[in-house]
């Protein structure tokens, strides 16, 4: 579990975070959603390390990552998973290379025990046999399944998905979607996706975040967000013409 506990951030005169409180439960997807600009990145960023946050406390497992030393907090990042807006891949690096590379990095591993769990995880993600290809080779499905792959091949705790179906068609978004979550169920990991896609919001947010303004405005779940009177949250929701199709049979 993360806990989030009176987090505060500026930068300058811009108060981007405003006592920020929230949990994010083990074994579940947690989704943090807002308009461009509300704050959704600068708090991902705080709760991984990458800002420190002016005040407040993030707990990974009861533990206060703000007060650690850099020992402490390499410790906890080697637990933390991270898939990233674009997939970030080496576009010189084979895939088993790219899946291999923070078992090279941050493990003892013997290179046969690094290319046993480069095929596991790349079996879990459905991608066996493809080792040998280059991310040029493969289409924007296959690069995301392989980033799942490195994300994963650490054992991570956390998992921290940037916009997963960015740049996706609807099918494949839905299958980054489904693997996401079961892999969050499969290995008890708490998860944390930051999306614009509302229906990933609709199909896999067992805990939602709303970031309005910088306040922690709104929490729930894929069916209480359905059905909110938040006014703020259901602009956000509903602004396609689809999901206020979806509004308009839910309340009649």
């Amino acid at each position: 579990m993360i806990e989030l506990v009176n987090i505060n951030k500026t930068f300058g005169d811009n108060h981007v975070l405003k006592n920020i409180n929230t949990k994010f439960e083990k074994g579940r997807v947690n989704l943090i959603i807002g308009q461009s600009g509300s704050g959704k990145s600068v708090l991902t960023k705080c709760i991984v390390g990458l800002h420190q946050p002016d005040t407040g406390e993030i707990l990974y497992d009861a533990r206060n990552f703000t007060t650690m030393d850099r020992r402490e907090k390499v410790d906890i990042r080697r637990k933390i998973g991270m898939l990233f807006q674009g997939s970030a891949l080496f576009d010189s690096l084979t895939v088993e290379e790219n899946v291999m590379f923070p078992l090279t990095m941050f493990t003892n591993m013997t290179k046969k025990e690094r290319l046993d769990r480069v095929n596991f995880c790349l079996d879990r993600v459905n991608l066996s046999g493809r080792n040998k290809l280059y991310p040029a080779e493969c289409s924007g499905g296959m690069q995301k399944r392989i980033a799942i792959a490195r994300a994963i091949a650490m054992n991570p705790e956390y998992l921290f998905c940037d916009e997963p179906n960015s740049g996706l068609d609807p099918q494949t978004a839905i299958v980054i979607d489904n693997l996401i979550q079961e892999l969050t169920y499969e290995y008890n990991i708490t998860t944390v996706v930051i999306t614009h896609d509302m229906n990933s919001v609709i199909e896999i947010g067992d805990h939602i975040l709303f970031i309005h303004q910088g306040n922690n405005w709104w929490e729930g779940n894929k069916k209480d967000i359905l059905t909110t009177d938040n006014q703020e949250i259901l602009d956000f929701v509903y602004a396609s013409d689809f999901m206020k199709e979806i509004r308009s049979h839910l309340t009649k």
